[in-house]
């Protein structure tokens, strides 16, 4: 999960969505696209400014090729019977929530159970100061079990579930998953023969715009841009970027070797660079210029280059490297453009701020699910189906059950994100006294 002004973040697009919807990589709130965003009476759209000659995309593969993991089948549970959601509906408590069974008849393994509470307890910090934008959750409402978590033995993480959350299905329930990792791609700090491609950090001119300072209407809604004549224009696209836009401006922290890689270190929202001199770089997600995500798997899709099946990451990589020319247009129709900051402490980050946790994490849509809420997944694939921690957030994760996984970092992880796709359903889990006041008892 990826944001609009976000924390830094893995990167939460799944990579089967790459194939179905637009997304946004890397941050919290979502900037709109330029065709959906209010007019004012300064955004005055404009062409971004060319610059040169596009980039030549020499390929330059770094990360070992591996086919997409093969689905391990799984029969998942039905949703529970609820009433229609309301068609303005925006948020989880506006969908409409229903009690569902207790979470000791989930059937979550002790393991699951101990890695979720792990995250979970890191995440207690910033779930008890954030404002909760779904409407499901008060900051008191954590208290409890955020004071059991800090002394809780994982061992026992079954108990500790059962005893501070009860379950809720939020509108109609059926979920729709996807995967992210955490990438390992050849890099440098300096530009040297092979590393050319360079990773910019946030531009001094690029501006972003709360839209809810001037209107209630547009409360939650930012876009970003750049001065020019007075007014505020689309900053630089992609192929504007890419041709030459932002060089000479000391903004490259690094370069990379390969312009694909780099392009899904991007959808990712963050990675790991590897050195010349064996040393690594982790680099996450400072901010986006505020054009929308065109998704290339669709493109390739729709256009009959690629197949059904084919368009996971790993059949996109081959298809831009097998034609370098063609691989650099079609990456170009991607306005998209992620600007990163170096990494020190732990991480990737997720939204919440603190480090996202293989296996256990996943990117969510606050405005349905509280950010730190556990959710229970029960979907077609086995691999995702377990209890997890919504502590990311993307700009393609939108709506009522719609979550991207998390699955660390090396190959294991690529090869199940790089096809993650599932259907089944999903239950959140939320403090007892949450419940209490959504879902009064009978009687």
């Amino acid at each position: 999960m990826i944001r609009a002004v976000r924390a830094p973040r893995a990167r939460a697009f799944g990579f089967a969505l790459l194939a179905t919807l637009p997304m946004l990589a890397g941050c919290a709130s979502v900037v709109p696209a330029a065709d959906n965003r209010p007019a004012t009476a300064t955004a005055t759209p404009a062409p971004p400014r060319p610059i040169g000659t596009p980039r030549v995309y020499v390929p330059r593969p770094s990360e070992r090729p591996g086919p997409a993991a093969q689905p391990i089948p799984a029969t998942p549970r039905a949703p529970l019977p609820a009433a229609a959601v309301p068609v303005d509906a925006a948020t989880a408590a506006a969908s409409g929530v229903i009690a569902g069974p207790d979470f000791a008849t989930l059937g979550v393994t002790a393991g699951q159970a101990a890695t979720a509470l792990a995250a979970f307890r890191i995440s207690c910090p910033s779930v008890q100061r954030r404002a909760d934008a779904s409407g499901l959750t008060q900051g008191g409402d954590w208290t409890e079990s955020c004071s059991a978590a800090k002394n809780w033995a994982d061992s026992d993480a079954l108990a500790f579930f059962t005893r501070y959350f009860g379950t809720v299905q939020v509108g109609a329930g059926s979920a729709f998953v996807t995967g992210y990792y955490e990438p390992e791609i050849a890099g440098s700090r300096t530009m040297q023969p092979g590393f050319d491609v360079p990773v910019y950090r946030r531009p001094t001119d690029l501006v972003e715009v709360d839209l809810g300072q001037f209107s209630d209407d547009l409360k939650g809604k930012k876009v970003r841009g750049r001065v020019e004549g007075g007014n505020l224009v689309p900053y630089y696209d992609r192929a504007a970027i890419e041709s030459g836009a932002l060089a000479g401006q000391g903004l490259e922290i690094a370069y990379v070797a390969d312009a694909a890689e780099f392009f899904f270190l991007q959808v990712q929202g963050s990675g790991r660079l590897r050195l010349p001199d064996g040393g690594v770089m982790r680099i996450g997600y400072d901010t986006q210029n505020g054009r929308g995500y065109v998704g290339i798997g669709k493109l390739l899709l729709d256009r009959g280059a690629l197949q059904r099946g084919q368009a996971s990451m790993q059949g996109i990589l081959d298809y831009l490297r097998a034609d370098p020319v063609r691989g650099a247009a079609v990456m170009n129709e991607n306005p998209s453009w992620v600007f990163f900051r170096e990494l020190t402490g732990p991480g990737p980050l997720g939204a919440l701020g603190v480090p996202v946790t293989g296996r256990a994490s996943v990117a969510a849509d606050p405005k349905y699910v509280p950010l730190g809420a556990p959710v229970f997944l029960s979907l077609d694939r086995a691999e995702p189906n377990g209890l997890w921690i919504a502590q990311d957030t993307g700009g393609a994760i939108k709506g009522a059950n719609r979550f991207d996984s998390f699955w660390g970092a090396g190959d294991e992880g690529r090869a199940i994100a790089g096809g993650m796709a599932a259907r089944g359903s999903a239950l959140l889990l939320l403090p007892r006294a949450s419940i209490a006041r959504l879902i009064p008892p009978a009687g």
